[in-house]
């Protein structure tokens, strides 16, 4: 296959609140003296997807969950073609109702997400997420109040962040018949430990450079040193400081490293050679020893034994930041580019077909773009970095969500409809792992590269760049 050589193109943290019991109406910040280390791992019974039990009508009554029992008021199971669910069945709820677990989760709870959407041609709704730690005695709520206009189902997130025993709730908020629905409600545990809080610590990104990220023009690696990708970028991270620029290190996606690393994170290359492995405890860079794994623009297939590893990594908790390149970009001439690596791997593997609810179009485009998702609580979009208003793609590949899946489409190409085609950036949830899409290189690149490569600075192009990709690297990590 023939390629085009473009390239162009090509925070902080918010403390969570912690809370014990506390009135229904009032959040009562009491965090623990003890820090938090045991995070990104799955509550027992979770991810609910309301494929167990049946309730058909929306009286209130109990009924046994794969997560345990749960009372449901003016809510039900169903499974009609008006019931946006990922499997065949999602919970319903219309007036003020609410979905309440009756049980406590005695590892806590830290990041909790719930796909919702709203039924048939029912009107917007709105609804809320309630956390109690007094085995339901009391509540408060946590986060924002959450607008559900559409019939796709999409993912809220919230950072709950209580130790010890932890019962949550889903509640309407409206009051009005307008219906909405709930599926895929995941917990993460959060126990207590000796170690610096999520909030306050840093987290682990791996960047992959064992997929030919180096080939012909390309430079998508935190530092090459003498043609060759070290595991740790040189001079030391130890050695960066607040006004450290990112000519320190000589990759084309250097900034991005050095900004994690300012933000008090740890960054790392996989080099070439290295197996892309989950559960090897003799690999020392196994994805299990990282929290994101960000891989640019890959121009070799993953093998089998790569792709179960990469998506069991994001379903048991890790965050995927998957940056394409456009149809016929194959810059080591072995027959596939990006596009096609990335569908492979959604398509082909042994875990689950279309994991994440998307697929990356054989496209070509070139353009500038303000049609941004409007959400003041999507913070992707309106994080601790700034809120992003652009993205420029200088030849980049164009996303397709699978309709009724828990992806979300973030931003889409100019004078597009927001719906389900011509995305340009996207976010979604597998197990009670994290992924964001971006299918062009371009708005990463910084412009500085090994010798003889050329690069542009589309991360300082458009003032959104980065803020994109730092926030939305914060939200893989679950720091924000």
């Amino acid at each position: 296959m023939n390629f085009s050589v473009r390239y162009l193109v090509a925070p902080l943290l918010g403390a969570a609140a912690l809370f014990a019991g506390c009135s229904k109406s009032e959040l009562t910040p009491g965090a623990p003296t003890a820090a938090v280390v045991a995070q990104n791992v799955s509550a027992p019974g979770f991810p609910e997807g309301f494929e167990t039990g049946t309730k058909t009508a929306y009286t209130t009554g109990s009924v046994t969950l794969g997560s345990g029992s749960w009372t449901l008021n003016e809510a039900l199971i169903g499974n009609t073609t008006a019931d946006p669910k990922t499997g065949s069945w999602s919970a319903r709820v219309r007036n003020s109702g609410s979905l309440s677990m009756n049980f406590d989760l005695t590892g806590g709870a830290g990041v909790v997400t719930v796909a919702h959407a709203k039924y048939g041609t029912d009107a917007s709704t709105t609804w809320e997420l309630w956390a109690s730690s007094t085995s339901g005695s009391s509540y408060a709520k946590v986060g924002n109040t959450i607008t559900t206009s559409s019939t796709a189902l999409s993912t809220a997130s919230f950072t709950v962040n209580i130790t010890g025993n932890v019962r949550l709730q889903v509640r309407k908020t409206d009051g009005s018949a307008n219906r909405l629905n709930f599926d895929n409600i995941t917990v993460e545990s959060y126990s207590s430990g000796t170690t610096p809080p999520p909030s306050t610590g840093g987290k682990k990104f791996l960047f992959d450079a064992s997929h030919a990220e180096t080939a012909g023009n390309a430079d998508w690696v935190l530092d090459v040193d003498a043609g060759v990708v070290p595991r740790y970028p040189t001079p030391a991270a130890s050695g960066i400081t607040s006004t450290t620029l990112e000519t320190y290190w000589g990759g084309a996606v250097s900034a991005w490293g050095v900004a994690l690393v300012k933000q008090g994170n740890s960054v790392e290359n996989l080099p070439s050679g290295t197996a892309i492995s989950y559960g090897n405890t003799s690999n020392p860079q196994d994805l299990a020893n990282y929290n994101v794994f960000v891989v640019d623009e890959p121009n070799t297939l993953f093998s089998a034994a790569e792709k179960t590893a990469i998506i069991n990594f994001v379903k048991n908790g890790g965050g995927l930041f998957m940056i394409s390149d456009h149809d016929i970009s194959d810059r080591n001439s072995d027959g596939y580019d990006s596009v096609d690596i990335w569908n492979d791997l959604m398509s082909n593997n042994s875990v689950q077909a279309n994991p994440f609810g998307f697929s990356i179009d054989y496209t070509n485009i070139s353009e500038t773009t303000s049609n941004v998702l409007a959400s003041s609580t999507n913070v992707i979009l309106n994080g601790s970095q700034g809120a992003v208003t652009q993205l420029k793609y200088s030849n980049g590949a164009t996303i397709t969500k699978t309709t009724g899946s828990v992806a979300t489409p973030l931003i889409w190409r100019s004078s597009s409809t927001q719906g389900n085609t011509n995305i340009m950036c996207a976010s979604s949830t597998f197990g009670t792992g994290r992924v964001v899409v971006v299918a062009d290189s371009s708005p990463a690149d910084d412009g500085t590269g090994s010798p003889g490569n050329t690069v542009y600075p589309g991360w300082t192009e458009i003032a959104s760049h980065a803020k994109l990709h730092l926030n939305a690297s914060l939200w893989l990590a679950k720091q924000q």
